[in-house]
């Protein structure tokens, strides 16, 4: 039996203006939306962790009896894990699940399907890598075109991450990290760079998540950060990307002795 993760689907418009139901009709809706979810979680992780491995054929029928859900929900299940290149239908045969090299691997849902997963090493060090290629790049471009106002909340942010870093603070620090690394990638002015922050919130929590993460930050980790704000703030581009060098290859070293074991 495929075990769910905690995950949360992300709600879809159809474009309807009417108003919430409520009462017991608004009960109903939130029992069947997290129904969704359930499934939607077991059958991904299922996949990602190879459980559900490359072409296995997932039965309508099995899993409406499987899950006691009905076939109008597995179909929308199955939709999504379509739409996340997870599955395949194919004719005479049913839904097949594809081989890796088809998913989505910029989707948030998927990566946290696979840090849930027995690969979840391999994915934190992919996903690192990245972070090591792009991260730099837009600390340069943010000290050269963050507005005064993006330059002030990106002081502002590290200085909070100092401070709670230096309490122990940790779930504090955690949420001002994600959003400080997501005002770097913003404030670069390349909108596909700045869409790339969900990843960096995929990593940051994820090591934190799965104990990949000192309790209390390092000391120079958070001079770093600081090095980087006060470099953007002051519009001098090449400290930046070095501060941010710094950042991201001391979360590769932290992690390497994981990596190597596996």
């Amino acid at each position: 039996m495929v075990h769910a993760t905690e995950l949360q689907t992300a709600s879809t418009d159809d474009g309807d203006s009417s108003p919430p139901p409520s009462g017991p009709l608004a009960a109903v809706a939130a029992s069947a939306s997290r129904r969704h979810t359930q499934i939607l979680d077991a059958l991904g992780a299922g996949i990602c962790s190879g459980e559900l491995p490359p072409s296995s054929v997932l039965n309508s029928d099995e899993l409406e009896a499987q899950f006691g859900i009905s076939r109008t929900l597995v179909r929308e299940v199955l939709r999504v894990l379509a739409s996340l290149g997870l599955v395949e239908a194919r004719r005479r045969v049913g839904t097949v699940v594809l081989p890796e090299e088809s998913w989505d691997a910029f989707n948030p849902q998927v990566i946290r399907w696979k840090l849930a997963s027995p690969a979840r090493l391999t994915q934190l060090r992919e996903l690192t890598e990245l972070r090591n290629a792009v991260e730099p790049l837009a600390a340069l471009l943010a000290a050269e075109r963050a507005s005064e106002a993006e330059r002030e909340e990106i002081v502002r942010l590290a200085a909070s991450m100092w401070a709670a870093g230096k309490t122990g603070r940790q779930q504090a620090f955690l949420d001002l990290d994600v959003t400080f690394h997501h005002m770097v990638l913003a404030a670069s002015g390349n909108r596909m760079i700045g869409k790339l922050h969900l990843l960096t919130q995929e990593v940051l929590e994820g090591r934190v998540q799965y104990g990949l993460m000192p309790q209390l930050p390092d000391h120079a980790a958070l001079e770093w950060h600081m090095d980087v704000a006060a470099a953007i703030q002051r519009g001098d581009g090449p400290a930046a990307r070095a501060g941010m060098e710094k950042i991201v290859e001391q979360s590769l070293v932290e992690m390497a002795h994981m990596w190597e074991a596996t």
